[in-house]
């Protein structure tokens, strides 16, 4: 989708360069004319130019403005792999896959959650920012697992609500590098942005308070499973906690594991899954719980673990 918009040179501006004519008639950018240059949208009197090219009074100038998406424009379209649990007028209950984010965001063109609903044509509440709205709760694109989203505004606002008292057990299982010391625990410590990465997040002393808790399902020879409680929702919170103990998630290379034993698993992401997810239903108030299997690619690498001597 493009919009054109042809003028004549003004006489006032006879003899300047051709990106700064269009700066000055059309209200963009230098720099902004200059691409649209470069990407062969203007002609002056029919011809292609060049940025420092100049305008004669009358010439004809026409400039193309393609329409930039919008990164945060929810794209409806059929996700393969996304499975309704539960689906019911307040709520709608999904085990996501990995790779698969949960709203649009800037720099992300992968799919979405609320894409795949949009497109299966599910109605969600409208509460919350325009992209993300429903949404009461996130899973990182590289974590698989249940998770719910609100189709009522009611729904939406006591699950909010619910989410930010913490009276929704989050359940996940992780399968870390070695074995933590002590075998069940509790990790506080607060997680902020790290310091020389945008999109890593680290312990820090003035980061969000944050409190995870860890107790040991399987020993094996090079890592072991674990059942975790998220008392606190930070943006990867169970992978920097772990990771900050030295015993990150296998296959988690962002947060330091090793990258010979995730080749020798077959991983590519993390192993993490969010497994249950329990609450106060929304319209019912009757405790309800929720669960999804692992996935096909982490169940392979736990056998691979379980079978290592």
């Amino acid at each position: 989708m493009t919009e054109q918009r042809t003028v004549l040179v003004p006489e006032g501006l006879a003899g300047e360069r051709v990106d700064t004519a269009i700066a000055r008639m059309f209200g963009v950018s230098r720099t902004r004319a200059a691409e649209l240059i470069a990407e062969g949208y203007v002609r002056v009197d029919s011809a292609g130019v060049g940025k420092s090219d100049r305008v004669h009074s009358g010439a004809m100038l026409e400039v193309e403005f393609p329409q930039r998406a919008d990164p945060l424009e929810i794209k409806a379209e059929i996700v393969e792999g996304i499975k309704i649990i539960h689906d019911d007028d307040a709520i709608v209950v999904i085990d996501k896959p990995v790779g698969v984010a949960v709203h649009p965001s800037p720099g992300w063109t992968g799919p979405t959650v609320v894409g795949h609903l949009a497109g299966a044509g599910y109605r969600i509440a409208t509460s919350g920012a325009s992209e993300r709205q429903g949404i009461v709760q996130r899973l990182d694109v590289g974590t698989s697992g249940v998770m719910v989203i609100c189709k009522s505004e009611h729904a939406y606002s006591v699950l909010k609500n619910a989410f930010r008292h913490r009276t929704v057990d989050k359940t996940y299982h992780a399968l870390v590098q070695g074995h933590p010391d002590p075998l069940t625990g509790t990790i506080d410590a607060p997680i902020g942005r790290h310091p020389k990465s945008d999109w890593k997040f680290a312990v820090m002393a003035d980061g969000k308070h944050s409190i995870t808790h860890y107790e040991l399902l399987e020993a094996h020879r090079f890592a072991s499973l674990m059942e975790v409680h998220l008392e606190t929702g930070r943006t990867h919170q169970i992978r920097v906690h772990m990771s900050a103990l030295k015993h990150p998630c296998v296959g988690d290379l962002t947060y330091g594991a090793d990258p010979t034993l995730a080749k020798r698993v077959g991983l590519e992401r993390q192993w993490l899954h969010a497994v249950k997810l329990g609450f106060e239903h929304p319209e019912s108030g009757e405790y309800v719980t929720y669960e999804a299997d692992y996935p096909d690619d982490l169940a392979r690498a736990l056998e691979i673990i379980r079978e290592a001597h």
